[in-house]
């Protein structure tokens, strides 16, 4: 246990170290929307996204700090998406990460360009990346597929067009595997990239990220009904007006489908040996609180 956290603190370590040093330029004009970037960017989180991107790339034999621009590029995609979900047309939430959203410190409108060029900005970052073009560019294409209308932008789509409605199950499971799978599943297999993954263990990071982000979008539909806000740094109950698992399962249900997708993620991995930080982080996102 000591080994994984450490590595887990390591890997935080020096994500958070990368993206404090961007968007630091404080001579610019513009310098309210930097301030808005960062304000988001730096305000904690569990930086899941990354830190699976760089032990994937470990995993399949390179240095995971030439990978950095790329765990910081996903994290980049991932925060300008928070802040467009709380915004008020959106999910229209006061809080986040135990702070107020973006819009409530910075204006509505400045949050929104906040968020514009944060995802701008995650693809200039991979592609100044230190690693051969033909990895930059297929890095590039797997972020843009998960980010875009295919993917995590897709899924908010059909979660706003099915709010107030009753959902099929299978309607349900599309719209959180674009809205979380998607993007999950980006970094898992960037990092493979970034490694030079031969083809077997690119698809078993693509399983396995498939099957995490399963079980970590029916754990945060749990939380939404038995979290402690104070926990989670943002208010619960707030989807009462959407189809969730646990509407549509229950909670005992949705514990059994969490540990039977973990399962299967851990399956994912047999074709690595060093497979013990990927195993327990898996276990450990089936049982957060936050």
């Amino acid at each position: 246990m000591n080994d994984y956290k450490t590595r887990m603190d390591t890997y935080r370590q020096e994500v958070e170290a990368y993206l404090n040093g961007c968007f630091t330029d404080a001579s610019l004009p513009q310098k309210t929307v930097l301030d808005a970037m960062r304000y988001s960017l730096l305000a904690g989180g569990k930086r899941i996204r990354p830190v699976l991107l760089l032990e994937f790339c470990r995993l399949c034999g390179r240095d995971y700090h030439t990978a950095l621009p790329f765990a910081a590029a996903i994290e980049m995609v991932h925060t300008y998406s928070l802040i467009h979900d709380d915004l008020p047309c959106m999910d229209n939430d006061d809080y986040r990460r135990g702070r107020l959203t973006n819009h409530k410190v910075f204006g509505e409108a400045m949050a929104v360009l906040a968020g514009d060029a944060l995802l701008t900005a995650a693809f200039d970052t991979a592609a100044h990346a230190d690693a051969e073009p033909s990895t930059v560019v297929k890095v590039l294409g797997i972020l843009a597929d998960a980010a875009g209308e295919k993917g995590m932008v897709g899924g908010q789509v059909l979660d706003l067009e099915g709010e107030n409605a009753n959902l099929r199950a299978d309607d349900v499971y599309t719209i959180h595997m674009l809205k979380t799978s998607k993007l999950i599943e980006a970094a898992c297999c960037m990092g493979a990239a970034a490694g030079g993954a031969n083809d077997e263990q690119m698809q078993a990071a693509r399983v396995y990220a498939q099957a995490l982000g399963l079980a970590f979008q029916v754990r945060d539909d749990m939380l939404d009904v038995l979290g402690d806000a104070a926990k989670m740094g943002k208010a619960t109950g707030m989807d009462t007006n959407k189809s969730t698992f646990v509407s549509l399962y229950g909670v005992g249900e949705c514990s059994r489908i969490i540990e039977q997708q973990t399962a299967r993620a851990v399956d994912a991995l047999a074709c690595f040996d060093d497979r013990d930080f990927l195993t327990q982080t898996a276990k450990m996102l089936a049982f957060r609180e936050y």
